[in-house]
């Protein structure tokens, strides 16, 4: 066997259907395209998204991003940013004093991610602790408040 003597297997494949070649072809005349319409002009079709008129999906929808509300004033602390903290409490104003947090942010979630230096107290409802977070700050010496 040689590559310049493969072919493909017999009936595998078809000669490319011709139409508009006379009534005796099956495909004469409209050529496949039944009579008149939009269908049967050349470059008369529409495109993928059209829905006859109807305002399309994509035009439907909006066209910009989301972003929850919950997010603006929600923000994550990570464990290494609290050394920052002057304070022995940790509130949103002690966080908000030390940098660590803008001035819109209402809710903090402190997670698991670096080192605590120090002994803190967590005891506000709007700064919660994720549970590897809680068991670094207990074995720091701190304490969480629930």
């Amino acid at each position: 066997m040689q590559f310049n003597t493969l072919k493909p297997a017999m009936g595998s494949k078809f000669s490319k259907r011709r139409v508009g070649r006379g009534p005796g072809s099956g495909l004469g005349k409209t050529a496949g395209r039944g009579h008149k319409g939009q269908k049967a002009r050349a470059g008369g079709y529409h495109d993928i998204a059209f829905e006859g008129g109807q305002m399309p999906l994509q035009m439907r929808l909006p066209k910009v991003g989301f972003t929850s509300r919950v997010s603006r004033i929600s923000a994550s602390v990570r464990l290494s940013e609290l050394n920052k903290l002057d304070s022995k409490e940790v509130t949103i104003e002690a966080l908000r004093a030390a940098g660590i947090i803008t001035a819109n942010i209402k809710r903090v979630k402190v997670m698991l991610h670096g080192e605590l230096e120090k002994a803190l107290t967590f005891s506000t409802a709007n700064v919660r602790v994720t549970s590897g977070a809680k068991q670094a700050i207990e074995a720091c010496g701190g304490k969480v408040e629930s």
